[in-house]
């Protein structure tokens, strides 16, 4: 399993998204992302809540659940969820687009099933879940001292010990699975909210559903490779930050986070579905919306165009999942540039043991391998064997060879060449516009090719 790839709601329309908004950008994704690899299509938070005069991200009373006490996709908001059929109809048509489809959830089980006592469905007999001689609710399960810290109203976790606990855990997930579901973001349930056994009792539901459903844990507050030591083996992908909007403030603590988690050789350890991802969360390109509110896009990032670049080759250097966040009915050629850039994607994607450069000559002479590729100049190669991280810088660029070189004491070349440099043997330019890497045929390795089209845009 690589990094996932998709298009989540979240940053765009808080809640409040409908079924048309969803199917016509599921569309726009399967039209300009899904041939680059974006391919799961998710409604974030609060599917079945009423989006009326009162309601709101904690407000109580207004979730649509069914007879046994599960969410159930707002009427109002989709429409062909009516006479019980859930989110069969918008799952057929996302798979009809070649994409995947995904839900966001909250952990345990609705505060509103709780106080209402609804039984809990025993999907081995259809019937309400009896054990003991004793008939199971949602008030037996419910552990009203775990509240969501966010959505405190909302739902409330699971007792997990208890048969009936993992009974309506089994009911809830089978339902996923026959809607179609293909990826699961199950929050309040990590970081701060960490609850260790529900995300064990998910996982091993998943298990034995038949189709494969990917899980996502959140939130990412205050995570560290030491808390997640004993989940990654269980989920595909968690979250190691809290919610990343478009503010340099909010993208700027993701560098520590990420050079820890690959410090900790986390990046692509077991998981669910043979590997887990940490996850730095959205990338809010585009049209978006605000936090906290009841609203759908209306107005445009505030990152700037570099700021969003950063963030886009710091998520694909650390192998992060990439979930845009804007409204791609709104998406523009820039905005599609960058998320679909194909070096940035086979980094994302290709490369292993990442891991942060400390040394400042090194950074130098990856901006001015960066800038040759910008400039689309004739380099060719970009030589290295690291010996120890200390470099010096031994000549300034030679105008006749076109390169420039960076050594360490022991003689280590760092720079640049053209194609018809000698120490560039291997690398050439292809007819395809690429400078490519060809290996003898004794390397198990694949050849590797870099487009020469613009990597960096500066405008």
């Amino acid at each position: 399993m690589l990094p996932p790839r998709g298009w989540n709601s979240y940053d765009s329309f808080s809640w409040t998204i409908d079924e048309a908004a969803f199917l016509h950008n599921a569309q726009i994704m399967a039209d300009k992302l899904l041939p680059h690899g974006y391919q799961y299509a998710v409604i974030d938070f609060l599917w079945y809540r009423k989006n009326a005069n009162g309601s709101g991200e904690d407000s109580y009373g207004f979730d649509s659940i069914d007879q046994w006490g599960r969410p159930f996709p707002d009427p109002e908001r989709f429409p062909s969820s009516a006479g019980g059929e859930g989110f069969k109809h918008v799952a057929d048509k996302v798979h009809a687009m070649g994409l995947k489809f995904g839900i966001h959830l909250m952990n345990g089980i609705s505060t509103q099933a709780v106080n209402a006592s609804t039984p809990i469905l025993d999907v081995d007999t259809g019937k309400a879940y009896v054990e003991d001689g004793r008939r199971w609710t949602a008030r037996d399960i419910g552990l009203t001292h775990r509240t969501c810290a966010w959505m405190s109203n909302g739902f409330m976790s699971v007792n997990t010990d208890a048969g009936a606990g993992r009974a309506f855990l089994r009911s809830l997930y089978r339902q996923y699975a026959d809607w179609g579901v293909d990826f699961v973001k199950l929050d309040c349930i990590f970081g701060t909210d960490y609850s260790p056994k529900e995300i064990m009792a998910v996982s091993e539901t998943l298990k034995e559903l038949e189709r494969p459903v990917i899980l996502s844990i959140s939130p990412g507050t205050e995570v560290t490779p030491a808390l997640a030591e004993n989940i990654t083996q269980h989920v595909d992908m968690y979250r190691i930050t809290g919610d990343d909007w478009d503010s340099w403030k909010d993208v700027r603590p993701h560098f520590d986070v990420a050079r820890s988690f690959a410090d900790a050789n986390k990046i692509g350890a077991t998981g669910l579905q043979g590997r887990s991802w940490p996850d730095l969360d959205m990338l809010p390109f585009g049209r978006l919306t605000d936090a906290g509110v009841n609203q759908g896009p209306h107005r445009s990032t505030n990152l700037t165009f570099d700021e969003q670049l950063t963030q886009m080759l710091l998520w694909s250097m650390a192998k992060s999942p990439l979930m845009f966040g804007g409204d791609l009915r709104h998406l523009n050629d820039d905005t599609l540039d960058l998320i679909t850039h194909p070096t940035l994607l086979k980094i994302n994607h290709h490369t292993k043991n990442n891991m942060e450069v400390n040394n400042v000559l090194l950074i130098e002479a990856w901006r001015f391998l960066l800038q040759h590729i910008v400039n689309r100049e004739l380099t060719c190669g970009f030589l290295f064997q690291f010996g120890y991280i200390h470099s010096e810088r031994t000549s300034e660029p030679d105008e006749q060879s076109g390169r420039s070189d960076l050594t360490n004491n022991g003689g280590t070349v760092l720079g640049l060449s053209t194609c018809n440099d000698k120490s560039a043997g291997g690398w050439h330019s292809s007819s395809k516009d690429h400078i490519c890497r060809s290996y003898g045929i004794q390397n198990d390795n694949a050849s590797f090719c870099m487009s020469k089209a613009k990597l960096l845009p500066t405008s």
